[in-house]
């Protein structure tokens, strides 16, 4: 039997990077357009829609309550490359709007970049094991433990992030943004398959 490689630390690194990276890119995109998402990021989305307070300082804050589950579930390691990538994410959310500008984008193609752009930073983070935090934490661990797809258990919380956004988009961005939640959700369910790969 052929024994699986780990990554090293500069892979690691540059997988949250890149991760975060696209991550903060569709979170432009999704509001730049209005729009909202699931998970803690919809969480943060929506009370900075409400509050006016910038998604940065929302996310990093919205999830600090999780890193002990991710400290008590998965371990040390993963409990630090998450807080880096949320951290990251947090950052890069307030710098890109002065440098990337999205003057005009078809609504329903931006869900679905949101959706393509953002798992596909996602997976990276699983990749090389991380994750933006919060329920994604909680969603990782359930798969971890009863194989039970984190995209599933992400599309549940979703349900409840975008009946609190019905309070504060109109209604037709609200199924935009769903469409958005779907791909995303979609991409990371399909995809997300630890045995597909070589290295842990």
């Amino acid at each position: 039997m052929t024994e699986k490689a780990s990554h090293t630390p500069l892979a690691d690194a540059q997988g949250i990077v890149f991760g975060a990276t696209m991550a903060a890119t569709g979170v432009l995109i999704l509001t730049s357009l209005g729009l909202v998402t699931g998970q803690t990021a919809g969480l943060a989305v929506v009370i900075s829609y409400a509050t006016g307070w910038g998604f940065g300082p929302v996310f990093f804050v919205v999830n600090l309550p999780f890193y002990w589950l991710g400290y008590r579930r998965m371990g040390l390691a993963f409990t630090l490359k998450t807080f880096a990538a949320v951290a990251l994410l947090s950052l890069l959310s307030g710098w890109l709007p002065g440098v990337f500008v999205v003057e005009h984008l078809w609504v329903p193609l931006g869900a679905v970049l949101f959706g393509m752009i953002t798992g596909s930073g996602l997976l990276a983070l699983f990749r090389h094991g991380s994750s933006l935090g919060g329920v994604g934490i909680l969603a990782l661990y359930l798969q971890e433990k009863t194989g039970f797809k984190a995209g599933w258990t992400q599309l549940c919380f979703d349900a409840g992030v975008f009946a609190i956004a019905f309070l504060v988009i109109p209604p037709e961005k609200v199924m935009w943004s769903a469409l958005g939640a779907l791909v995303l959700n979609l991409v990371i369910a399909i995809n997300h398959r630890r045995d597909w790969y070589v290295a842990t």
